[in-house]
């Protein structure tokens, strides 16, 4: 379920975050209502976490790019953004992650890429390795004004060097596009841009040639998607791409635009025997597909599975905007043409026999087991921290143990089913950055939405994608990096009534989000504050095994 928002009273105020396996409770308060205290800073939370003596924190980001190194166990984070209610921060920060070593490490590098968001990132192994990054986009601190680019850099990895590449005849500026590499080349798809009095969302198609350093505009024959940003883009093991989702939005009236979550998929394949045709072929997998969403997270498994991670699922009027965040797991099989739903095992410990009842439907909700034995109570685990600002955030943290849901099915009416301690998952949350690393599955961040509040995330999570068992927490979430201004009093003077906050606020949360609907959130009205992106699609995938944040 969403994340609900009560008012207490004008000193506190409580939100409450749930999923299947885990519940957030927080009650913040204003500063120096209560003495600043932190206590149970060591409950008993999993005890998966590492020494993180060493590590160097990572802030809370949003629309930056996880990607796997080619040749090392490291996990490369550029860019990005994160906004605080009243200001808009953005990045070009190279952060590298040491699997090994449990590290985090800010790697300084000379003459990088201008400060940006909503971009696309992509691995290739030529030459000891390169990260390609094409366009995002970047906002002024109040949220007034964007930029797009349309600039191509390569960071090389062997020698720790930036480059920009000039070529002509490339895409527009843009955010929320999809980049991925294609022997040897990149292919991009969609994105957005936004102007001061209009937008506009892309379904072109564009090759760079690692060989040549040109680009060239792909003219594929038959019917292909709609213009869109924040889709899934990957490549399947036969050669062709798949085109999955995303987010668009437009105009019904005056200062009113309708967004639309894309539940559709596409081929885009070479035709037989013609050097640089393709054609696109809209495709209908079988299986349990994911509800309809935007701000998900896509990652490549090693068997060339997709995955898909979480989102929002908005319900949208002419002025509110609600969304349920979530936290699930999906596969889509290119050579079965099937999605299947990705279901833990839980932990290990003993096995016990439990009798099931009729298979459930894939998507169906609680599946009942009939005969067996119940889940175990939920573990609850309360903390207080302080944040920077001097709020005090109690966090109560509810771990349930794996139940039927979390089994895969069986045809057997008899199977062995492992009953262990709990569980620990990610939270819901949107715009999450994935990369696949030795068959392990990496998560980083994300955000929520509390109310008015954006919970902008900076805690990583690793999946075994072989034993499929259980999530470990390699950083929790820390609510001492949280900063969250309420508008300045001038603002509020000068906007009197909540009707003009409201109308003020719909609209820079428009043009945020707008640039960002390519993200993970697109067409989400719903904003955050002047930048904050809004829609949610806009950082939410990555395509080619390697991640990367995709804007409006």
């Amino acid at each position: 379920m969403p994340p609900t928002f009560t008012k207490i009273n004008s000193l506190k105020f409580t939100f409450l975050l749930k999923s299947g396996s885990e519940a957030f409770e927080f009650s913040s308060h204003e500063k120096h209502s209560r003495p600043a205290q932190l206590l149970s800073r060591d409950a008993p939370f999993k005890s998966c976490l590492a020494d993180h003596s060493s590590w160097t924190r990572t802030l809370p980001r949003l629309h930056a790019s996880l990607s796997a190194h080619p040749e090392k166990d490291e996990l490369i984070l550029f860019g990005g953004e994160y906004f605080n209610g009243q200001k808009t921060f953005v990045y070009n920060e190279l952060y590298v992650y040491n699997i090994k070593k449990d590290t985090w490490t800010k790697v300084e590098i000379p003459n990088p890429p201008p400060r940006r968001c909503a971009h696309q990132a992509v691995v290739v192994p030529q030459g000891g390795g390169q990260l390609w990054v094409f366009g995002g986009e970047f906002a002024s601190p109040d949220g007034e004004q964007f930029y797009h680019y349309k600039d191509l850099w390569v960071l090389h990895l062997a020698t720790k060097t930036w480059e920009q590449v000039r070529s002509t005849g490339g895409p527009s500026g843009r955010s929320g596009h999809r980049m991925v590499a294609w022997k040897k080349q990149l292919i991009l798809f969609g994105g957005f841009h936004e102007s001061t009095r209009d937008y506009i969302y892309y379904n072109d198609v564009y090759a760079f040639n690692l060989d040549t350093f040109s680009w060239s505009r792909l003219s594929p024959s038959g019917a292909g998607p709609t213009p869109r940003s924040g889709c899934q883009m990957s490549v399947t093991p036969q050669g062709g791409i798949v085109i999955y989702g995303g987010y668009s939005k437009q105009r019904v009236k005056k200062d009113v635009d309708r967004g639309t979550q894309h539940s559709d998929m596409y081929l885009l394949q070479p035709e037989d025997g013609k050097e640089g045709s393709w054609r696109w072929t809209r495709i209908n997998p079988a299986g349990a597909k994911p509800t309809p969403r935007s701000g998900f997270s896509v990652a490549v498994t090693p068997n060339h599975q997709t995955l898909l991670f979480g989102g929002v699922c908005d319900e949208e009027e002419e002025e509110s905007l609600e969304g349920d965040f979530l936290n699930d797991l999906h596969f889509y099989d290119a050579t079965r043409n099937r999605w299947f739903t990705g279901q833990l095992k839980g932990p290990k410990s003993e096995k016990r026999k439990r009798r099931r009842g009729k298979k459930a439907e894939p998507e169906g909700p609680d599946r009942q087991e009939h005969g067996g034995t119940s889940a175990q109570e939920p573990l609850e685990v309360v903390r207080e921290v302080v944040t920077e600002d001097g709020t005090v955030i109690t966090i109560k943290q509810m771990f349930a143990t794996p139940g039927p849901a979390g089994k895969p099915q069986s045809n057997e009416e008899d199977s062995p089913d492992e009953v262990g301690g709990p569980v620990v998952e990610p939270s819901p949350r949107s715009n999450a950055m994935l990369a696949v690393k030795h068959g392990r599955l990496y998560l980083y961040g994300g955000m929520f939405e509390a109310g008015d509040r954006q919970i902008t995330l900076s805690d990583l999570y690793c999946l075994d994608l072989q034993k499929m068992q259980e999530w470990t927490a390699l950083v929790e979430m820390d609510p001492g990096t949280q900063e969250w201004l309420e508008e300045s009093d001038s603002e509020e003077d000068s906007n009197e009534g909540e009707g003009t906050e409201d109308e003020d606020s719909g609209e820079s949360d428009k043009e945020a989000g707008g640039e960002c609907g390519a993200c993970a959130h697109q067409g989400q009205q719903e904003t955050h504050g002047p930048a904050a992106p809004e829609p949610r699609a806009l950082h939410q995938t990555s395509t080619s095994g390697v991640t990367s944040l995709p804007k409006p």
